[in-house]
């Protein structure tokens, strides 16, 4: 095959080709006498592979994984893929986790805190985070702490401590500054719950979509691997 014949099943340039063969992407292509690059049918399934791959990975890691197959690693290839498994098992259990805060918040039942308010330090304790991010979420919009009148601390009730245990969570689902703060607001609007039903949909089929392209990309490298040990 030329490359144009690999370009024209997926809509990508020729040049695309040359560059995933030069990357590592596809196994090296002999050579014409002319000098012509010659794919086959195992460039075609690798080229299968990485583009599904590519759904559910993000390019640089699909290329690694690629790389790490044709240089015969498999255990580095099976731990790339391994380890986006893992962030999306991570991410559905934080998911699960924002569910339960919106569920206590709806039933009128903030994050329980014993006496006074906290402070900076013990609320960063609390979380196990540094001080300084708190501060950084109070500017994003975030958190909107109280101040004692008499020294200008900073005080942490108990819908600002529920307002950082729901930022916590969605920040570590991967949620920007501004997106975390734009959804706090929408809770402090006091009763959005088609928006807030809405934001965990949406959440949920991020995370189905990027199953089923894991899924995906494992099928195709599955059926590459398969297609290299009947031709070696």
């Amino acid at each position: 095959m030329r490359p144009v014949d690999l370009a024209r099943e997926h809509g990508l340039s020729t040049q695309a080709i040359r560059n995933y063969e030069d990357a590592g992407v596809l196994p090296p292509a002999e050579r014409s006498g002319s000098g012509y690059r010659r794919y086959t049918r195992l460039h075609a399934q690798a080229l299968r592979a990485f583009l599904a791959l590519r759904g559910g990975h993000g390019h640089q890691a699909a290329v690694e994984i690629m790389r790490a197959t044709h240089r015969g690693d498999s255990d580095s290839a099976y731990r790339l893929l391994d380890a986006a498994h893992v962030a999306l098992f991570t991410e559905r259990d934080t998911r699960l986790e924002v569910a339960a805060a919106l569920e206590a918040l709806s039933t009128g039942a903030p994050t329980p805190i014993r006496g006074r308010a906290l402070t900076v330090g013990e609320l960063a304790r609390r979380l196990d985070l540094h001080p300084a991010t708190l501060r950084t979420w109070e500017t994003a919009g975030i958190l909107r702490p109280t101040r004692d009148r008499a020294t200008g601390h900073r005080e942490y009730g108990p819908d600002a401590v529920r307002d950082a245990e729901i930022a916590r969570q969605l920040r570590r689902g991967g949620y920007l500054l501004h997106q975390v703060a734009r959804f706090l607001e929408s809770l402090r609007e006091a009763g959005d719950p088609d928006a807030l039903a809405d934001f965990l949909d949406s959440w949920q089929g991020r995370l189905t979509a990027r199953s089923r392209h894991l899924l995906a990309g494992a099928a195709q490298l599955d059926a590459y691997l398969s297609l290299v040990e009947r031709t070696s």
